[in-house]
């Protein structure tokens, strides 16, 4: 996800590139970050978040929970807005953006898809529509290295389901069937997980009702759409920072949809 941040950012003319972060240990410290696209910037991959995040209005975080917590808060204190794509947060972390938010604008989203954005929204409307008589089950599928199951958008897709029908997800999830489950409880949102492969992410919402089933798919073929994204979240906290506004926000908020 990082290269395809880098390479969508260094094609577009109104970003500029100005810090790139990688763990302690990577051996791509030290040399310049548009080195595997043939494009020199001066920017060198580095290990010090003070010093990489101090000349950004932006900080674009795909990484891992405690990475982005420390990333953001290097952020806060030097009052650089930042946009969230890591997974797997838990509660707690996602407490700790939210008081981040206090200090700072930022935009978390598990998934910066334009496309999985106005997903979210139909499936929102598909369960006030169709109503308690459709059973809600998700469907995802992931390359083989992700570490995170069920995904950031399976949640948040069965959050909006959960949502228009009143439900609460944490009591009514399902996140895995094994051996003599007995019936299908009423109300409840299954969740079903895949791994394998170089897939990039497919996620299915499935309304099953007697006799019929809706279906709502979002398939990725690419980390491009990702990345267009989360450059369009940028610009969108870029412009709540030269405000002066603070605050989280999320795709919602960048597409005007809320």
């Amino acid at each position: 996800m990082g290269q395809a941040l880098l390479e969508t950012a260094l094609s577009e003319p109104d970003v500029l590139l100005t810090g790139a972060l990688d763990v302690a240990a990577s051996p791509l410290l030290g040399r310049d970050v548009g080195e595997r696209f043939g494009h020199a910037t001066g920017v060198m991959v580095s290990a010090d978040i003070p010093t990489a995040v101090a000349g950004a209005d932006v900080l674009i975080d795909f990484t891992r929970p405690e990475g982005t917590l420390a990333h953001v808060a290097a952020c806060a204190r030097a009052g650089v807005a930042a946009v969230v794509g890591t997974t797997g947060l838990s509660t707690a972390d996602k407490r700790a953006l939210a008081d981040f938010g206090k200090a700072i604008a930022i935009v978390f989203a598990p998934n910066m898809s334009v496309g999985v954005t106005v997903l979210l929204r139909l499936v929102g409307q598909a369960a006030t529509l169709l109503g308690i008589g459709y059973d809600v089950e998700i469907v995802e599928m992931h390359h083989r290295h992700k570490v995170d199951a069920p995904s950031g958008t399976a949640l948040l897709l069965g959050d909006a389901a959960a949502k228009a029908l009143g439900r609460d997800l944490k009591n009514d999830g399902v996140f895995g069937r094994d051996g003599v489950t007995g019936e299908r409880k009423p109300g409840t949102i299954g969740f079903a997980s895949s791994r394998g492969g170089d897939v990039v992410g497919d996620h299915s919402v499935i309304f099953a009702g007697a006799g019929e089933r809706v279906e709502l798919t979002h398939r990725a073929g690419s980390r491009v759409n990702f990345a267009q994204g989360a450059l369009r979240a940028a610009r969108f906290v870029a412009a709540k920072r030269a405000e002066g506004m603070k605050g989280l926000f999320d795709m919602q908020d960048v597409l005007g949809i809320r």
